[in-house]
């Protein structure tokens, strides 16, 4: 591969010219399109004399500044820079350049969906649209105006408002037509968008607290119309919980969102013209489970959310990505908090950082929510980023309390409104706003790795002593970090189950003790309430018997209950028995009252991936060998009452989407997957049965996943029937797809590899290629096969897709990211095949960058 290089946040600089408006044309055919890019800009820097634009892979037709004409001399397009020699300070350029949207499987810039031209341009696709000062601290208003045949693209979209429709363009031909759109707010190229096509809509408005009415379209493949409702409401809802949370309107005349199937991410916040993907607008009863509904809510606002938290206020600088994207996680996270159970919530919050995020930590790929370089932008859209960044923001809020937390937001609006700016900025806010000194708080945004708090205690004539130290890891490159500030939420809790002591410690140094007086009796610690920080706590004794059954706070009894499963099925590892404590009291759960989809989480066995996390040296096959002995027991032990459970909140028909509703399915498919580690008669019974009768997707693909993973020859109909019924709807066969690469029968490596001849289908569609080879590659059981096979078909695949989709191949290669921690027997076949990837000619920088790393650290 050309050689690669690293780009340092040391190295920001200034640009030293400004574009004060942006008039583009596009012209679509269906073998090119021309683009016309006319724009003002001025010098920042009267020293610089030359103009120097990102441009990739453009095809350059004519350039110009001011009225003239520019020849070949005056310019020079080379290393992906167009150089335009000693212009003016104050000039207008105009570039006519051609490009193939039709060609373009990156899915980066301008390319084609199916019949659908779109867009996607963060972080640096505008490039290979158009030349331009692609970064993100460079603002402009923007003017589109989009040209393509009438019958073919009927719906032309850009970003803003329309001004004007040109039925019959320039009177020239009759089968073309345009639109121009006008976005009166300074943005960066990146927040750019066009989409042309042949689209259905839905439509609806929104007025806002000021009464300025916002016309809402969301648009789909023709057909898929009725699947946007649940879109649309959750839009509704997102508009309105951020004029009561945060004070924040929407400040156009018009919302659009366009659903395409080829999307390398999960949705797009360019400003009035979201392009998301399908598998996040798309839902109806038949074809989505109740995960897919919560998953679009969340998703549907976050993207609403960016319109402040993103768009008005942007990024100086790549580096600065979680200043947007942390900080609109916490608020989508917070707004589904809200609208849904807050204690479900930020327990599914906590499992999903801990299954990516943790584990990231812990590889050779760490790095802090602001990373100090990278190679390849594309690969830090990572967990550590989004969800850790969220975290930092969530620690913010806990600190300043909910009052001080709106005034310091409000600043923070006030003070940068219109400007792209850094992380430093926004933790100003907080800290003049509240008048709390955060400085300590910034080594989360510098360091990486998880830190973890050793906790020891005594209690000595009535007073509780907390002795807490902090255990920071080294960074990758092994230097040193230093203590981390941060709030402990806690309690301590008596013998009756009565909380003693409530209070938020704020954790600043290496070391330190906190005492509490007056206690009549040792009490039990309840630690790291609500998850309050992001961190490992090791208690030197604890009583998760104890919390299982008493603890008030959600997380914490979770917490408990999971923290003594993994005890259990480590000590099954070691070849001992199972723990008759954590039996008895997992059956005091399962008799409980209370929230059902809470009551579901908390019967929940701890993943795979939470188990190889706490192994010195990963061997996958022990660990399944423990995890299944553990599940099978449970299943037979409580057998009866499991059935008796399944059997009371088990409704067929029932597909209402109310808290109520989503529970009982939650609840009562936990229970059959626990009863299914026992793989008799009477459970595949009942699995058939469910699969049979069922009435929503939540309980078919439940079912389907059970079946497959079952000795029951009833599989091979009921997964038929699936794909006979559904086979012409891909999100649906996306889940199909999921299913059988994680499937725990031998043989899955060969189905897989069978998948992928299947009509359905299509390594240029990244849903798809994420539920064939990316769930395989999370499919720890397989892919870490003894025999390598595993690790040979998907480093092929990285290579094979990274011709097509290199952001695609990097986000495959990150499956071998645990390799530092793998027994030694699976490091060299691992390390074999990686290197075999990194020796390939033209290998992205995308996929260069997470194997170098990779290999590096070993």
């Amino acid at each position: 591969m050309s050689e690669v290089k690293a780009i340092y946040l040391k190295d920001y600089k200034k640009s030293d010219f400004g574009i004060d408006s942006v008039e583009l044309v596009f012209d679509l055919f269906e073998e090119y399109a021309l683009v016309t890019n006319v724009m003002k800009i001025k010098k920042l820097n009267e020293e610089q004399n030359d103009l120097v634009l990102n441009a990739v892979d453009l095809e350059l037709v004519e350039l110009w500044i001011n009225d003239l004409k520019l020849q070949d001399s005056r310019y020079l397009y080379k290393d992906e820079k167009l150089t335009i020699f000693n212009v003016p300070s104050v000039f207008s350029i105009k570039v006519v350049n051609k490009i193939y949207p039709q060609n373009n499987t990156e899915l980066e810039g301008l390319y084609k969906s199916g019949d659908i031209f779109c867009t996607q341009n963060e972080p640096e696709g505008f490039r290979s649209i158009t030349p331009y000062l692609d970064r993100p601290d460079v603002m402009s208003v923007f003017t589109t105006t989009v040209i393509a045949d009438k019958e073919k693209y009927p719906v032309l979209l850009s970003n803003g408002n329309k001004t004007q429709c040109h039925e019959v363009f320039d009177n020239k031909e009759e089968t073309r037509h345009g639109v121009t759109w006008h976005d009166p707010h300074p943005k960066p190229s990146y927040l750019f968008a066009l989409v042309a096509g042949n689209l259905g809509s839905i439509n609806d408005s929104y007025t806002t607290a000021s009464g300025n009415p916002i016309e809402l379209n969301i648009y789909c493949d023709l057909g898929n119309e009725s699947k946007c409702y649940h879109a649309m409401k959750s839009l509704k809802e997102a508009m309105l919980w951020d004029e009561e949370t945060y004070g924040r309107e929407y400040d156009l005349d018009i919302y659009n969102i366009v659903a395409v199937d080829s999307f390398n991410m999960g949705a797009m916040e360019n400003k009035g013209l979201n392009i998301f993907n399908s598998a996040y607008v798309l839902a109806d009863e038949d074809s989505a489970t109740d995960a897919n509904f919560m998953g679009i809510q969340s998703v549907i606002a976050h993207e609403y959310f960016h319109n402040w938290t993103g768009n008005r206020i942007t990024c100086r600088d790549w580096f600065q990505l979680t200043l947007k994207e942390g900080l609109t996680v916490f608020r989508d996270q917070s707004f589904s908090a809200d609208l849904n159970s807050k204690e479900v919530q930020r327990i599914e919050d906590v499992k999903a950082l801990r299954e990516r995020q943790f584990v990231e930590d812990a590889s050779p790929t760490a790095h802090p929510i602001q990373p100090k370089s990278y190679i390849s932008m594309n690969n830090f859209y990572t967990a550590t980023v989004y969800e850790k960044g969220a975290e930092v923001i969530r620690m913010m809020n806990t600190l300043l309390g909910k009052e001080k937390y709106r005034k310091a937001t409000d600043l923070y609006f006030d003070s940068f409104d219109g400007q792209a700016v850094t992380t430093d900025d926004f933790v100003w806010a907080m800290s003049e706003a509240s008048k709390i000194n955060l400085d300590a708080f910034k080594s989360w945004y510098h360091q990486s790795g998880t830190p973890k708090l050793l906790v020891k205690t005594s209690f000595i004539d009535g007073v509780y002593s907390l002795e807490l130290t902090q255990k920071v890891p080294n960074a990758v490159n092994g230097e040193k970090q230093g203590a981390y500030f941060y709030p402990l939420k806690m309690a301590l809790i008596n013998k009756k189950g009565e909380e003693v002591v409530s209070e938020t410690l704020i954790i600043s140094k290496k070391s330190e003790v906190f005492t509490f007086r007056g206690l009549t009796d040792e009490p039990l610690l309840s630690i790291n309430r609500d998850f309050s920080a992001p961190i490992i706590v090791e208690e030197e004794k604890n009583d998760f018997a104890f919390l299982m059954k008493h603890d008030k706070n959600s997380f914490v009894r979770y917490e408990a209950t999971q923290n003594f499963a993994i005890e259990t099925i480590e000590a099954i590892m070691k070849g001992e028995d199972i723990n008759d404590e954590f039996v008895e009291a997992y059956g005091y759960l399962l008799d409980i009252e209370g929230d059902l989809s809470y009551k579901a989480l908390l019967l929940e066995f701890p993943s795979v991936s939470t188990l190889m996390q706490r192994q010195e040296k990963i061997d996958f096959e022990i660990i399944y060998s423990a995890k299944e002995k553990f599940a099978k027991y449970l299943a037979i032990h409580y057998k009866d009452r499991l059935l008796s459970l399944y059997n009371s909140y088990h409704e067929p028909k029932s597909k209402e989407l109310d808290s109520l509703s989503m529970g009982k399915r939650s609840l009562k498919n936990r229970i059959l997957k626990i009863l299914s580690a026992d793989d008799t008669q009477e459970l595949q019974k009942l699995t058939q049965k469910q699969y049979e009768e069922s009435v929503t997707m939540t309980d078919r693909v439940v079912a389907l996943d059970i079946l497959e993973n079952s000795t029951i020859e009833y599989k091979t109909t009921a997964f038929k029937d699936f794909y006979d019924k559904y086979k012409n709807e891909t999100l649906v066969m996306n889940k199909y797809f999921s299913i059988l690469s994680a499937s725990h029968r031998k043989g899955t490596l060969q189905r897989v590899i069978k998948l992928q001849d299947d009509e359905v289908y299509d390594e240029k569609v990244p849903n798809l290629v994420r539920s064939v080879i990316g769930v395989f590659a999370r499919n720890y059981k397989y892919f870490h096969e003894k025999d390598g096979s595993g690790y040979k078909f998907v480093a092929q695949k990285i290579i094979d897709i990274d011709k097509i989709n290199p952001q695609m191949a990097s986000g495959l290669a990150g499956a071998f990211k645990i390799y530092n921690k793998m027994n030694e027997e699976n490091k060299i076949m691992m390390k074999k095949e990686l290197e075999c990837v990194l020796s390939t000619q033209s290998l992205s920088k995308n996929s260069f960058e997470i194997i170098d790393k990779i290999l590096k650290k070993d």
